[in-house]
């Protein structure tokens, strides 16, 4: 009797709906993500397999291989020497600096000798290589010559330098990839140097980027789904195996770094629209470098896992290229950066200008930005709102570095702008000042290049030309009415104007 009942019941709604199967009602729903890796979306050309020791394989994207700036006394030589105001003994001794087996750590001591002499190689004396990357030549950054490429068409347009996508798409705007996809610590299969440090950071709680995704649909298929994007308070937590481990709870905070656009799912990738600013985290591996990405002009493409625990994506637009500039070069100092890298900035910065493709500046009718894309690996997580409104914390501890970075960045923009070489703003570790006299002290030449050296110079130095700050980073005791050291020949730093009446030719 029961089974009778049912089967009229079939029967009956069958008929109703004309012997179609009735559709499944909506339902809201929400998806979330943790970001595990966050990176530059860069293509590694060469072949998989490659295993030739600590080497990275020529490939497509780079046929010439990485760049290999300050990796030798050769290439380090080829750098100082360009400098005309520099003697010879300069350029001979700086590359291989005598007496160097006769110290206790000879390769520490060669490194605070190059970083001193690679932040000094402007057109003249005086002028501080990273802040003003204008003021020096431009020693050649190998580019990629690929024409695959990740990213988006965020111009509309199909240009004939323009990437096409590994799916086909023509117009893929990422001249990012294009400047810098060469670079040694950019350039790896998934073991790029700086990729892996950046990611570490994060995953060890230097910040963390959620998304959620929600929609009435269904989450494989929406026409009207909302994606959103932005910082979380919380770290990372790990599985047993040192994974990202999947569904644990992030708060999403709203107050910065988050961005609420529309989008359309089809069979599990989410679309987003481009909007004119695209606020996210942006890529770190200090707390100096944490804050905001703005990209102009972007959006975002998700594609997730039918089961929904794991997601792959892009996002990108138009960065301001100078932003990007100060972020790589000053996570420490210039000369530190490039020499342990094996990276030079100032070819860095020429290939930045040389490729920026967008925002273009109505007053000087050049482009303030270059198309860049972001690739991420993320994991299935519980996104909330906070149980009251938060703003992004702040490391009170490093709060000092970060005050020093802002400044050494508007300094650096304001050089680039103007062309007018602007000095080293306190704070900063720039020609391995703070370090270089102590590490070198053992050397027999020492002398010779504590003189011959150029460095910025504070007020409040004590006998040892150790600025303030870093005898406050070292918790060492403050001098009393000690007055700064000053060699002749030397660049003043105490004020903006120092500079002012230097002018490249």
């Amino acid at each position: 009797m029961t089974l009778k009942k049912q089967l009229m019941v079939c029967t009956a709604a069958i008929a109703l709906t004309g012997g179609a199967a009735l559709p499944a009602a909506a339902a809201p729903w929400t998806r979330g993500y943790v970001v595990g890796a966050y990176e530059y979306a860069f293509r590694y050309g060469g072949r998989a397999d490659f295993t030739r020791g600590a080497e990275i394989e020529p490939g497509v994207d780079c046929p010439h291989g990485s760049s290999i700036h300050f990796a030798n006394d050769t290439q380090t030589r080829i750098a100082v020497a360009r400098q005309k105001h520099r003697s010879q003994q300069e350029i001979d001794w700086i590359s291989k600096p005598p007496g160097l087996d006769e110290v206790r750590a000879p390769v520490l001591t060669r490194f605070h000798i190059w970083n001193r002499a690679v932040a000094y190689r402007g057109y003249k004396r005086g002028i501080e290589t990273y802040v003003n990357p204008w003021a020096a030549d431009d020693p050649g950054q190998p580019q990629v010559t690929s024409r695959i490429g990740d990213g988006f068409n965020l111009d509309g347009k199909v240009k004939a330098g323009d990437f096409v996508s590994p799916a086909g798409e023509k117009g893929i705007d990422n001249n990012l990839y294009r400047a810098w996809g060469c670079d040694a610590p950019w350039r790896g299969n998934g073991n790029a140097t700086l990729d892996l440090r950046a990611n570490d950071k994060m995953q060890e709680g230097l910040y963390t980027m959620v998304i959620r995704v929600s929609g009435n649909q269904d989450p494989m298929n929406d026409s009207d789904a909302t994606l959103e994007i932005g910082y979380s308070p919380d770290k990372i937590v790990k599985d047993a195996r040192g994974g990202i481990a999947i569904d644990y709870s992030y708060r999403i905070l709203q107050s910065a770094q988050y961005t609420k656009l529309k989008a359309k799912i089809k069979n599990g990738v989410v679309e987003t629209e481009q909007v004119e600013h695209l606020h996210t985290p942006r890529i770190a591996w200090f707390y100096d470098q944490t804050g905001d990405t703005n990209f102009t002009k972007g959006k975002v493409r998700l594609n997730m896992s039918a089961d929904g625990l794991s997601a792959t994506g892009l996002l990108g637009g138009y960065r301001n290229w100078r932003e990007l500039y100060t972020e790589n070069t000053f996570a420490q100092d210039g000369g530190q950066q490039g020499i342990r890298e094996h990276e030079d900035h100032v070819s860095l910065y020429y290939a930045l200008r040389r490729n920026a493709d967008g925002m273009p500046n109505p007053k000087t009718g050049k482009n303030d930005g270059i198309s860049s894309v972001y690739r991420i690996k993320m994991s299935s997580a519980y996104v909330v709102d906070p149980d009251k409104p938060m703003d992004i914390p702040k490391l009170a501890g490093d709060e000092e570095r970060m005050q020093a970075f802002l400044a050494i960045k508007a300094n650096t923009i304001k050089g680039i702008e103007t062309r007018i070489p602007q000095p080293v703003p306190p704070g900063t570790t720039e020609a391995a000042v703070g370090s270089f006299e102590h590490d070198i002290a053992d050397l027999p030449t020492k002398d010779f290049f504590i003189k011959n050296l150029e460095r910025p110079h504070y007020a409040d130095e004590d006998k040892d030309g150790i600025p303030p700050w870093m005898r406050r980073r070292r918790g060492a005791p403050q001098p009393q009415q000690q007055q700064p050291q000053k060699p002749q020949q030397q660049v003043k730093n105490e004020t903006p104007t120092a500079l002012a009446s230097v002018q490249k030719p």
